[in-house]
């Protein structure tokens, strides 16, 4: 059950991180990239401290993290 309250968390950070990268179109790679580190960086230690486990918790973000981005361009696609 737990991992499942991870997944949906960290598809709440993998939002604000679309909503944030959305609302600064103009700015140079870099920061967005620095940016998505952030929000990785969240993402891990939330599941850290939530599974209390180093490599579960790497497995969970990244598989959280395909999931999302899978479903946002099938989305993305749908509706442009």
């Amino acid at each position: 059950m737990r991992v499942y309250i991870v997944i949906l968390l960290q598809f709440m950070i993998w939002s604000g991180y679309t909503l944030i990268e959305w609302l600064s179109k103009h700015d140079q790679m870099i920061y967005k990239v620095m940016m998505f580190f952030v929000f990785f960086y969240l993402a891990f230690i939330l599941g850290s401290k939530l599974t209390k486990s180093g490599p579960k918790s790497l497995f969970i973000t990244t598989l959280s993290l395909v999931i999302y981005t899978s479903i946002h361009f099938t989305m993305a696609r749908f509706i442009h």
